[in-house]
């Protein structure tokens, strides 16, 4: 069954790109477009749409501001070109987030997300994995480009929902990840996580007091249940 939505983005082109992508995949059914916050919030107080796919930054009041407004619980798909409202996306616990410009495989991820489908995009490479190679830097997807940190950069990353905050001495990095992803993917002796939302390169700790690890000016809790296994990792005399 097709779920019901509006776009709010005051980009006429933009708006038009996502109402294609909207008919082609034949899973959402577009019952509106507004150019503005106040537009769209008058229309939502006669209709209620299940899904607004929403853009931050417009003329007025912005995405949040519409957010705050709702007198219902639709679900939300953020679209915007910047990286640094994902926190506050996460604050909101809006649904998804698709960084412009996004692709029609990355928006049918989000929509079957939404829709709790969760089926995977057919894979773009050879079925046999490759082998497991130890090299000392890796490659997010951040700022709409490949960006290539070596490991021993990294001071921690941070769970942030569907996206994984990666900290670095001179930059933070958001991408679309998951921390138990990065967790697999990242393994060896340096990285440990100790607390669900956070993993952290134990070469940089600076002191640990309490339940608390400082790296480098930044406090991070430790759980419960990742105590014995820090422990364990950390040479203590």
């Amino acid at each position: 069954m097709k779920m019901t939505c509006i776009i709010v983005e005051d980009i006429q082109i933009a708006a038009d790109f996502l109402k294609k992508f909207c008919e082609k995949s034949d899973l959402v059914d577009v019952k509106g477009h507004f150019l503005n916050v106040a537009d769209a919030l008058q229309f939502l107080d006669q209709c209620k749409p299940d899904l607004i796919f929403l853009d931050v930054e417009m003329p007025g009041a912005n995405g949040f501001q519409l957010l705050d407004s709702l007198t219902y619980s639709p679900k939300i798909i953020l679209t915007t070109s910047k990286t640094e409202y994902a926190f506050d996306a996460f604050q909101y616990n809006v649904n998804d987030y698709l960084k412009k410009p996004f692709t029609y495989r990355r928006f049918l991820e989000s929509v079957q997300k939404v829709q709790g489908l969760d089926q995977p995009a057919p894979s773009l490479t050879a079925t046999a994995a490759p082998p497991s190679i130890d090299i000392d830097f890796l490659f997010i997807k951040a700022d709409d480009k490949l960006v290539r940190l070596r490991k021993d950069d990294i001071l921690f990353m941070e769970s942030m929902r569907d996206y994984v905050k990666f900290v670095t001495p001179g930059k933070t990095y958001i991408t679309y990840s998951t921390l138990k992803s990065m967790e697999e993917k990242l393994g060896g002796p340096s990285f440990v996580k100790v607390h669900r939302s956070y993993i952290i390169n134990i070469n940089k700790i600076d002191d640990i007091r309490g339940n608390t690890i400082y790296v480098q000016g930044n406090a991070i809790p430790v759980g419960k249940g990742h105590k014995e296994e820090l422990a364990a990792r950390l040479n203590i005399l």
